[in-house]
């Protein structure tokens, strides 16, 4: 009997014990975030012209709310991530008139890959990455993602360069989040797939540093051929910008890009552009913001925007911004801006000419 009583009772602690373990488990299996994750993005707007362009469209250095009295999408896509000590990746499909415009250039389903990347962490001890496939650019402070963004509509800036790459990238971030290096290996100026006829790779680099939680600061460049070998044209293009949170409510960022490139292959001689924008923001409250906008883009011998005009593009942009936070992943945002070139470059849906360019633009758009 005395021998039973023993048994049950080393039974009953290794039963405890097994229990006791399983809860752990369960608990710590629980606890452990889940490495994969799905959002979501859409934007809904409305914008006017006032030049009221006969395609219905605004002029062709706007690539992002570019549709004139209509209501429709600029952005909407389905993001699903991946993320793990070691790993990581995204997919995101997306639509709107943003994909439209920017990804002309892309057959097929190309056209709608707004992200698709996989990335590997080289070092155990150190966060160095490598990362391959259609990112995210590179250069600027503005993306395609509105929340982003300090304005509704884009800046010229922005508009005229990459807002998403295709290729390889090796990234480092120091121990303290400080600093950000990278150099990259891509297909081209925001391609997914590289020109026909086009054997080079072009190739880039960042470096960001953050002084403080306030202060960003930013250097970027971009070097290659976005022609065919025949028509090889080298391109070398700075992208500098720094963001300022001065107080509580208030913020600057100033940017500044400038670019070269070959005139026809063989030759000596670069064509340059360069463009700046300054953007202002106070914060009221913390449902509203209202920002500001100021800048000015030339591109004289039509590298970027090409005109036929004798003073080439030489436009300068002013804009009033105000956001409200419906809920805290629901927005509305409002715009008025006006462009005012040196020449007559925008026409009305009769075919007159101005140098002139009023807009208003309007959206609402959720996140999930």
């Amino acid at each position: 009997m005395r021998t039973i009583s023993i048994a049950f009772f080393v039974t009953g602690i290794l039963i405890f014990e097994y229990e006791q373990a399983s809860a752990q488990k369960d608990t710590a299996a629980i606890s452990k975030p889940n490495p994969l994750t799905l959002s979501g993005f859409a934007e809904a707007y409305y914008c006017y012209d006032f030049d009221q362009p006969g395609n219905n469209t605004l002029p062709g250095f706007v690539s992002t709310f570019n549709r004139h009295n209509e209501v429709t999408i600029n952005l909407a896509f389905l993001k699903g991530s991946y993320s793990a000590d070691r790993v990581r990746a995204n997919l995101a499909l997306g639509v709107g008139t943003y994909m439209n415009a920017s990804y002309a250039a892309e057959t097929g389903t190309m056209k709608n890959i707004y992200e698709a990347d996989a990335g590997v962490k080289i070092s155990k001890k150190k966060n160095l990455w490598l990362d391959a496939g259609v990112m995210p650019s590179h250069i600027g402070f503005e993306s395609a993602y509105s929340p982003d963004n300090w304005t509704l509509t884009r800046s010229i800036l922005a508009d005229n360069s990459p807002y998403f790459e295709s290729g390889a990238r090796l990234s480092y971030t120091s121990d303290n989040g400080k600093w950000y290096l990278s150099a990259l290996a891509l297909n081209g100026w925001q391609r997914i797939q590289r020109v026909n006829g086009n054997s080079t790779i072009c190739g880039g680099t960042q470096i960001t540093y953050k002084p403080s939680g306030t202060v960003t600061l930013n250097y970027s460049t971009f070097l290659g051929s976005d022609k065919r070998d025949s028509m090889h044209q080298e391109r070398m293009y700075h992208d500098f910008f720094g963001i300022f949170q001065i107080t509580k409510k208030f913020g600057a960022i100033a940017g500044f890009d400038y670019g070269i490139e070959q005139k026809p292959a063989g030759s000596k001689d670069w064509n340059n552009w360069y463009g700046v924008a300054i953007v202002l923001r106070y914060q009221p409250t913390n449902k509203t913001a209202i920002a500001v906008r100021a800048e000015y883009y030339a591109d004289e011998n039509g590298v970027l925007i090409a005109t036929g005009t004798p003073n080439g593009f030489k436009t300068s942009g002013l804009s009033a911004n105000f956001d409200y936070n419906i809920l805290g992943n629901i927005w509305w945002r409002t715009e008025g801006k006006m462009f005012s070139s040196s020449d007559n470059i925008f026409t009305d849906k009769n075919g007159a000419a101005s140098n002139t360019c009023p807009i208003i633009t309007t959206s609402l758009s959720i996140a999930f």
